[in-house]
């Protein structure tokens, strides 16, 4: 049996990896971004349509973009994914398919100016549609899935909405860990433990250091939008579609309800994560105790002064409110979207606060503003970065350093794969394990036997 790691391998992102006996059984086949997002348009190391059986972990495009493209050069197996992933999985890749259009829409006008060739999407909207067009089977949490050589099983991962890591039983157990959540996470339940397997594929984005608790998190938040309106500014809050658009929202809801929310306008300015917001409101058997309680009285990411902006003129039209604005918008890297043009209008004003509240990868917008960039280039201008800036790490939807260590123990593995990190994050976790643990950082498309 052969376990191949082509994505997700010394870097965070990409994630794809396949075990081969027989059946071709791929997990998750993500989209590179950052300073790799080049590997998008290389070939893939395997045929799309030899490949039987697609298992996707969630629908965060590092897991699932580059679905689009597998179907288009052939794969026409089945796909397995929970109800929610499934759900959430459609809105994200067509808006990555706007976003790859919009993209080579530009460039090409650029290149014909230069006499140079016009440029593809690496897809489109239609090639999106092709996906859910094959067949998708919806797995809950502790099903089993028996296929000709293995059976799967999927297991709350507590990262986002409806994601999960799998067991797979071939003879032998493999666990593919997905990305887990860290305990106490808002809106979704803690993530379960994984078995006792031979294998163990784990992530380790954060496997380098620990986060703030969430509850320092959301203090440090309200004392962010506290400062930004004392000094007459706005707050930008560079924020991920998928669950940390909708946590944040949480958190502002319970502010309205405890009455400690500032007199404020409140833009939620990404038609993408309205889109999954909704879809959040509909699935309330995925929430943990506490916003299950919440949800009795109501949506618990309703807030009054909440203004969700589809339009672009709508979001045009925030850009003229300079104080007292919280103004949550796309991409969370700010690698493109509405935010772009928000930072455009308020990075330069010392008033003004920038929150992320999420992962930013080496060579995006966002990791140079939170690396200490005095200026940057926003649309061909350039910037002076004057505004504060927070970084509130404890709202993460990655595990910190200890749980995944606790987590990965738990497997009791005959050999732990370490994978989905900087290489030096890697490294720091597969240190920590190999007291107790034969651990191995494999290379961008390694293969081992197993």
């Amino acid at each position: 049996m052969q376990l191949h790691f082509y994505g997700a391998a010394r870097t965070v992102t990409g994630s794809c990896f396949m075990l081969e006996d027989g059946q071709r059984v791929l997990v998750d086949v993500g989209m590179f971004q950052g300073s790799v997002e080049k590997r998008n348009y290389k070939h893939f190391p395997f045929d799309p349509s030899e490949v039987d059986v697609l298992i996707l972990t969630h629908s965060h495009i590092d897991h699932i973009g580059l679905l689009p493209k597998l179907v288009k050069h052939g794969f026409s197996g089945e796909i397995y994914a929970t109800r929610a992933t499934r759900e959430i999985s459609e809105h994200m890749l067509h808006d990555s398919a706007k976003v790859q259009e919009e993209e080579a829409y530009t460039l090409t006008k650029k290149n014909l100016r230069k006499g140079l060739p016009v440029v593809r999407p690496l897809y489109t909207a239609d090639d999106v549609k092709e996906c859910f067009r094959l067949k998708w089977r919806s797995i809950e949490y502790g099903q089993t899935v028996s296929l000709d050589s293995i059976d799967f099983t999927f297991r709350n991962a507590g990262h986002v909405l409806g994601s999960a890591f799998v067991e797979i039983n071939t003879g032998r157990k493999f666990v593919f860990s997905g990305d887990i959540g860290e305990r106490g996470r808002l809106i979704i339940n803690d993530p379960d433990f994984p078995p006792e397997s031979d294998y163990l594929i784990v992530e380790s984005t954060y496997g380098d250091r620990n986060h703030r608790s969430v509850e320092g998190s959301i203090d440090e938040l309200r004392r962010a939008i506290v400062h930004a309106f004392e000094k007459g500014g706005n707050v930008l809050i560079p924020s991920f579609a998928l669950e940390r658009t909708q946590e944040i929202l949480y958190i502002l809801h319970t502010f309205y309800r405890k009455g400690e929310l500032p007199e404020c306008e409140i833009f939620l300015d990404s038609p993408l994560a309205i889109d999954i917001t909704e879809i959040f409101a509909n699935h309330p058997e995925l929430y943990n105790k506490e916003t299950a309680e919440e949800a009795k009285h109501g949506n618990p990411f309703y807030i009054p002064n909440l203004t969700f902006t589809k339009s672009v003129d709508e979001s045009r039209e925030i850009n003229e409110v300079k104080s007292h604005a919280i103004i949550i918008a796309g991409s969370g890297m700010c690698t493109g979207g509405r935010i772009k043009h928000h930072l455009k209008h308020n990075l330069w004003r010392k008033e003004s606060s920038v929150v992320f509240v999420g992962y930013q990868v080496k060579g995006t917008l966002g990791r140079r503003i939170i690396d200490g960039a005095r200026k940057i280039r926003i649309y061909g201008e350039e910037i002076a970065v004057k505004a504060e800036v927070y970084t509130i790490n404890g709202f993460s939807a990655h595990a910190g350093r200890d749980y995944l260590i606790e987590w990965a123990t738990k497997s009791d593995a005959e050999r732990i794969f370490v994978v989905h990190g900087e290489f030096e994050k890697s490294q720091k976790l597969a240190s920590a394990l190999r007291s107790h643990f034969d651990c191995v950082i494999p290379e961008w498309r390694q293969s081992f036997s197993v």
